[in-house]
């Protein structure tokens, strides 16, 4: 059974992500948090935050790996008059600092599986310019640019490195800007498709980058918006 390392599985797309995978991969899963849904899934629990966190406590991970996702994100939404050069930096810390490191950690294990995936989690606002979002744009358009780059110069070693780009998603980090119906109606009213995104639409593409069946796909933003990065 292959070896499957999700970061930031303790809920949302990532959580969803473990619950469809449990059974056919071996999983190891890192959380900051213990949550009865992730205790219900098969697989080894490391408790700590990438960021902050010595990655040595991961020293029992199997020593092969077929798979990473880091599904760990932010959402910091304001007027660019009231961000600060400490919410870019935090931006930039979780969403691509993050990936870098444990990338970096898991490197042999990914190389030493003969054939390996990567997957990242960027967002349709670093393709479709939106209000308030330029702290997270910059910060996912990083995670783009590492996800492009890596897939060329891994590429020879058999790892393929994609990103994943959502619109917004019924996540609980989306719950404060969807906690109203009001709120769910108008955002579901500005995606071509009619609604917002459900963590399983996330975790289904998340799954098939994994697996096998993407074996030729590698290098891509892969955009799972509802329509909304491309259509009127």
């Amino acid at each position: 059974m292959k070896n499957i390392l999700i970061a930031g599985a303790g809920k949302g797309i990532g959580l969803a992500t473990a619950q469809l995978l449990q059974n056919e991969y071996h999983l190891s899963l890192i959380t900051r948090t213990e949550t009865e849904a992730i205790k219900n899934i098969r697989g080894n629990l490391f408790f700590l935050d990438i960021v902050k966190d010595n990655t040595s406590e991961l020293d029992t991970l199997p020593e092969d790996l077929h798979g990473l996702l880091y599904c760990p994100g932010s959402i910091t939404l304001k007027p660019f008059t009231r961000l600060t050069p400490d919410d870019f930096i935090n931006d930039f810390y979780q969403n691509v600092l993050g990936a870098v490191k444990l990338i970096q950690y898991c490197l042999p294990r990914l190389k030493k599986s003969g054939g390996a995936s990567v997957v990242l989690f960027s967002t349709v606002a670093v393709q479709t310019g939106m209000a308030f979002h330029s702290s997270i744009a910059v910060a996912k358009a990083g995670v783009e640019g590492l996800c492009r780059s890596l897939a060329a110069e891994l590429a020879a070693n058999k790892i393929r490195v994609n990103a994943i780009a959502p619109s917004l998603t019924n996540t609980p980090l989306a719950a404060g800007l969807l906690n109203t119906t009001e709120k769910m109606e108008a955002s579901a009213k500005r995606h071509p498709l009619m609604r917002i995104g459900d963590a399983n639409d996330i975790a289904a593409l998340a799954a098939f980058l994994i697996s096998d069946n993407a074996s030729w796909i590698t290098g891509q933003v892969i955009h799972a918006d509802g329509g909304m990065g491309v259509l009127k």
